[in-house]
């Protein structure tokens, strides 16, 4: 783990303001936000851009299973895990998110089979009953608040031995973190937790954004109770934002001329999602 001397005494509520700003993927559409529509393009463009998640969630294998969603956002990965027979309580600490969340439930008619909570994650007080789940699944969240230990500790406390964990961090050694530290830092990499924090999201300014290695990884996650299973990287962004923001994907160089075998080589070396499968022992 990188920067905890940096983001130890950031408040929480900080993080919270901060997303309820903007929350994550929000913006994937310009149709009117809450429509069946809207919800679709969401959809489609964010597993566009990243086309790994649904194989790492593995949405039908949770039928009839209980899973804790840390860090909902505004649903995509939460009403696909419902859509797949899964019994959902997911919680996410942006008051904003929680509520679009709730407005894609009930138009997909999933209300009944998710449970939604404004919570904060390093304790998830709120999340009710004490059953315990079968799945904690988090992507893209643990690194994004100031006392990630405590997000797992309470986490194993909702599972049983056997349960099973999927978690993305951010992947310390991935092309990103070069390109912030070097592109937005000017080199001063002695500053990079600050810089990556400050450039990591598609909004500018995110209070807290830890980042990992398969080392480091493990020292976050098997000292609550979990023993990693396996660990892999993916994911190198290729497009050109300007044009995204217009809802056009065009690449960038050098990723417009590179085989796909390669691009597939170099996301798995240096991307920017750290994937994580682990067991509560």
């Amino acid at each position: 783990m990188s920067g905890s001397s940096v983001f130890d005494e950031v408040p929480i509520d900080r993080v919270r303001r901060y997303w309820d700003n903007r929350p994550r993927n929000v913006r994937h559409s310009a149709l009117p936000v809450g429509s069946r529509e809207y919800f679709d393009e969401v959809e489609a463009r964010k597993y566009f851009v990243e086309p790994h998640i649904p194989g790492f969630a593995e949405f039908d294998r949770w039928k009839g299973k209980r899973v804790l969603e840390i860090g909902c956002g505004i649903g995509t990965d939460t009403v696909n895990f419902a859509r797949d027979g899964a019994e959902v309580v997911a919680c996410d600490l942006s008051v904003e998110s929680i509520k679009i969340a709730h407005q894609r439930a009930d138009v997909f008619g999933l209300s009944e089979r998710i449970t939604f909570v404004n919570t904060n994650t390093e304790l998830m007080e709120e999340v009710p009953d004490d059953r315990p789940f079968d799945l904690v699944y988090s992507f893209g969240v643990i690194h994004h608040t100031p006392k990630p230990q405590l997000v797992l500790r309470s986490a194993r406390r909702r599972m049983s031995a056997g349960g099973k964990l999927k978690a993305m961090v951010y992947n310390r050694h991935s092309w990103k973190v070069a390109g912030i530290v070097i592109g937005h830092g000017k080199g001063r990499f002695w500053r990079a937790d600050e810089l990556i924090a400050e450039q990591s999201e598609a909004q500018a300014g995110s209070p807290v954004t830890f980042t990992y290695t398969k080392d480091t990884v493990r020292d976050l996650i098997e000292p609550p109770g979990f023993r990693v299973d396996d660990t892999r990287i993916e994911h190198i962004f290729p497009y050109r934002v300007k044009d995204c923001v217009e809802y056009r994907y065009k690449k960038r160089f050098p990723f417009r001329v590179m085989p796909a075998p390669m691009m597939r080589k170099l996301e798995a070396s240096v991307g920017w999602h750290l994937m994580v499968d682990a067991t509560a022992v």
